[in-house]
């Protein structure tokens, strides 16, 4: 097998410098392929080749035309499709990612420890439900701080509604969205206004609904299982072809789209007993590209392990992720602000939890998990904050929830301006959640667009189970339902209105704060302290000569605090219960007493210029 060019794209249908159509398929069990092409009415045949794969190389296959693979006898579209603009079940489309004319060469990658991340959903993010809505919103994002767009799955999947997880062609781009053309202009009016892109991509399981890999190959193994259905074949039998695959759509979506990093979904659901596992090896590759096209590409994981090796580097004998989501943190956060500690939170203590993240990252890195009835986690002591990715909401965290309840419906307006501040003033990288910013009201519900009406059932059925004891009277969203869907789209005429035009303000202070403040994770001049008793934390923190103070009180009193310090001119320099954030307060001394009334659920951030 020849071995993967890191410049260039090998299987699916491609174009030689002379205009030509290469075509190759991996099809190791069939005894023959053709290439149908309906609109001329024409079928090629594809010549066998080593390791199960078929080519040929022809001029009738043009830019434009429609196809699908025949293996002996019975048509599917084409596993490596760029375009299925007639959804999962229609012909492929022979498309080029290399004519699209960029504008984006002065882009350069932002460093990773300076990204603010704000995740969203194209099909609700604006009214459009496309990527050219979201264009029409970049400046919005732009005002607002943002610096990184992290875009939930593109991935082709079935009907116009998906959260994108169910996707089955994970080299075509969601027809409903736009198409790969409309997402390359979004990637490159992003870089224009100096905003990095991240792609949400799944490379533990597929959809359901027009999955046909297992047509072509052993794409799936029966070794391991996912939440989800079967595992990917990335260490069985014939998976060299699999592990190609993957490795080629990480590639893709690097050197043809220009996306910035991917964040890879549930990689704990990834299962590879490999010598090299399939992460470090396509780290390796994109260690390639970065050093073939001289643009900064990074890996960000989502992973549930606490387990360090997948944020080493790969000298250091992990697989070489750039950084990983923190939901320990979110959990830790979450019962501070009074969330019910059950489910998976109940291992969670407050705020004892929460400084323990501040300083660690994980909770959990070698205790004991009642949840888990297990000892659970690694030391995270040798790495460094910008490894971690924190927030106080995300998809899975609304979206699993029978009702969807943002924060905004679950916490007190004072709690959600906390919350904030323990995200985007932490040592970790922030990312908002769409919407959060002016407290949007409504929710983001589980939908789908499914067309076959057992498997719609079946989706109903177990959303019912999943929370049969949560019901309350309550009956759960349908989610092949349009309205679950229009319930979902952020509601855009409220931001500038009352009490959202506040939250959007305060979000707009907070991320000028955090490039003032911020401060790393592991730095010796850094001090937290936890005061169970009355739910209050205090980080101390020495910075360029500067000495700063963080007060956090989660409590839904003021409580009064003693502060041990030196004398100091302590300057207030923001306070989320200032009246002007809709608080209580209506002004503060600048001098910091050392003894401190803090108003309930609020955050109180002082400084004393010179030490």
């Amino acid at each position: 097998m020849n071995p993967i060019r890191v410049t260039e794209r090998s299987i699916g249908v491609n174009f030689s410098t002379r205009g030509e159509a290469e075509v190759l398929v991996w099809a190791p069990r069939a005894n023959q392929v053709l290439m149908y092409l309906p609109d001329e009415e024409e079928k090629l045949n594809l010549i066998k080749r080593e390791f199960g794969y078929w080519s040929c190389i022809t001029t009738k296959a043009k830019l434009g035309d429609h196809y699908y693979f025949e293996l002996d006898g019975e048509k599917y579209p084409d596993p490596a499709s760029l375009f299925q603009p007639q959804g999962v079940d229609g012909p492929s489309k022979i498309v080029t990612l290399h004519t699209y004319s960029w504008a984006d060469d002065s882009w350069t990658n932002i460093p990773l420890d300076e990204y603010i991340f704000y995740e969203l959903h194209t099909g609700t993010f604006t009214e459009q439900g496309t990527f050219s809505g979201i264009e029409e919103r970049l400046g919005y994002l732009k005002d607002l701080g943002i610096n990184a767009i992290e875009i939930m799955p593109v991935a082709q999947f079935p009907g116009k509604r998906n959260w994108g997880y169910d996707g089955v062609f994970p080299f075509a781009v969601q027809n409903s969205y736009g198409g790969p053309i409309a997402f390359q202009s979004l990637i490159d009016r992003c870089h224009q206004l100096g905003i990095a892109v991240v792609l949400d991509v799944v490379y533990n399981h597929l959809g359901p609904e027009g999955n046909n890999l297992s047509c072509f190959g052993a794409y799936f193994t029966d070794k391991y299982k996912t939440p989800w259905g079967s595992a990917i074949n990335f260490d069985d039998a014939e998976c060299d072809a699999v592990r190609r695959y993957f490795i080629e759509n990480a590639l893709m979506w690097f050197r043809d789209f220009h996306v910035d990093a991917l964040r890879l979904d549930a990689v704990h659901a990834i299962k590879d007993l490999s010598p090299v596992h399939i992460l470090k090896e396509l780290k390796q590759h994109v260690d390639k590209l970065i050093e073939e096209s001289g643009r900064t590409h990074y890996l960000i994981a989502e992973c549930d392990l606490n387990d360090v090796k997948y944020i080493q580097p790969v000298k250091q004998g992990g697989y070489g992720m750039d950084a990983q989501w923190v939901d320990e943190f979110h959990h830790a956060l979450r019962v501070t602000a009074g969330n019910e500690r059950r489910g998976y939170y109940e291992d969670f203590n407050g705020v004892l939890d929460l400084a323990k993240s501040f300083n660690d990252g994980y909770v959990f890195d070698g205790r004991y998990s009642e949840h888990r009835k297990k000892t659970f986690g690694t030391s995270t002591k040798e790495l460094t904050g910008e490894k971690f990715i924190v927030f106080s909401q995300n998809h899975d965290q609304i979206g699993n929830r029978m009702m969807g309840e943002r924060t905004s419906a679950l916490v007190s307006f004072q709690m959600q301006k906390l919350m904030a501040a323990c995200v985007l003033l932490s040592p970790y990288l922030p990312m908002l959640f769409m919407g959060e910013e002016y407290a949007e009201p409504n929710p983001f519900l589980y939908f789908v667009d499914h067309h076959n009406k057992e498997l719609i059932q079946a989706v109903r059925e177990g959303r019912r189970k999943e929370f049969s004891a949560f019901h309350q009277g309550e009956s759960v969203p349908d989610p092949k339902g349009e309205q679950t869907f229009r319930q979902s789209m952020l509601t855009w005429d409220i931001q500038h209105k009352g009490k959202h035009a506040v939250m959007l303000d305060y979000y707009r202070h907070l991320i000028k704060w955090r490039k003032i403040v911020s401060w790393k994770r592991g730095n010796d001049g850094v001090e937290i302290k936890a005061y169970e008793e009355i739910n209050v934390m205090v980080i101390r923190m020495n910075k360029n000569g500067h000495q700063f103070l963080y007060v956090m009180n989660f409590s839904s009193e003021q409580q009064r605090l003693e502060i041990e310090s030196p004398k100091m001119n302590w300057v207030l320099l923001l306070n989320s219960d200032d009246s002007k954030w809709l608080g209580s307060s209506f002004g503060r001394p600048t001098q910091l007493p050392n003894s401190l009334i803090v108003p309930a659920e609020s955050f109180l951030l002082f400084e004393a210029p010179h030490v």
